[in-house]
């Protein structure tokens, strides 16, 4: 059940977890099975405290915002989860300036009677983030909130946003996918462009992200999957083309015959192809174009059997 204004009413304790869970990642989700199954040993019901919109932009308001999710996204993944209840705030500057103790009693205690607070073992709230779980637990003494620290997930390597962000902005969308448990999407709608894969033999879609803080990964051509079917996408500036610095996201879908334009397309990220390159002549990138196709065709085949 989403919630996502400011009055809950709600009157059942909870054993909770916080967190902004950009991309609901493995790490998340193992956080939150630990969330369900306390909640389960004692007879509570489980909930994730989350928000709507990323503390960068509160907190950093200049600085270059790259969601693995829109929060639309996040709320369909949380909900994937079968957590009881998903409370998603606003994240405001009033938010913002309370300190852990505010938080846990004002927010977490009244508005969502939380009984447990389980805690991921890096995590830090509060608007100066300098108390840790110690300090968590001794607030939690005094106000009536147990609070847990939660195991971290073993054998993947270190799993966080940041860490996605960064394989997804160096091309290695196959790391990104170990580290999410799913292919990396990106969803937009069709609109025209310059037509000039047409005359190449290669007729594209391109796309404008739904979200402009969506992170779109490094420039180059990737094997992808999408609801009309694989193709190869091409992410970059074209520069055999002189694109100058525009920068498109062009989708050329295998054996597709259809209009495309206004419609919305979701990208599934399967395979990096090769880095964006300028050629020399039109004829040089028709060539290298062909080649990619059977390339991703063929990791396309690779990946579904």
């Amino acid at each position: 059940m989403l919630k996502t204004d400011k009055t809950y009413g709600r009157v059942q304790p909870t054993v909770a977890t916080i967190g902004f869970f950009d991309g609901v990642h493995c790490g998340h989700r193992f956080l939150i099975q630990q969330v369900k199954e306390e909640a389960l040993r004692r007879g509570l019901r489980s909930m994730l405290v989350t928000f709507s919109t990323h503390p960068a932009r509160v907190l950093r308001p200049d600085a270059p915002i790259r969601l693995l999710t829109t929060s639309h996204e996040k709320a369909q993944l949380l909900g994937d989860t079968q957590v009881d209840e998903v409370a998603m705030l606003p994240f405001t500057p009033e938010l913002a300036a309370l300190s852990a103790r505010q938080f846990m009693e004002d927010v977490l205690l009244k508005q969502f009677h939380v009984r447990v607070l389980v805690i991921g073992y890096d995590h830090r709230f509060g608007h100066d983030r300098t108390e840790g779980f110690g300090d968590y637990v001794r607030i939690g003494r005094d106000i009536g909130i147990d609070v847990v620290q939660a195991n971290e997930l073993q054998g993947l390597g270190h799993v966080s946003s940041s860490a996605i962000r960064r394989a997804l902005t160096e091309g290695r969308v196959e790391d990104a996918t170990t580290m999410l448990g799913r292919p990396y999407t990106l969803g937009g709608t069709v609109v025209r462009g310059h037509h000039v894969g047409t005359t190449l033999g290669f007729p594209t879609a391109n796309l404008r992200p739904d979200d402009p803080d969506k992170l779109i990964p490094m420039n180059g051509v990737y094997a992808v999957q999408t609801e009309q079917g694989p193709g190869m996408l091409n992410i970059g500036t074209r520069p055999t083309l002189d694109n100058g610095s525009d920068r498109s996201i062009e989708v050329h879908l295998f054996d597709f015959d259809g209009d495309l334009y206004d419609q919305h397309i979701t990208l599934r990220f399967l395979r990096f192809v090769r880095n964006e390159k300028k050629f020399a002549t039109v004829d040089e990138l028709q060539k290298q174009l062909q080649h990619d196709e059977r390339a991703c065709r063929q990791l396309i085949s690779c990946s579904c059997s």
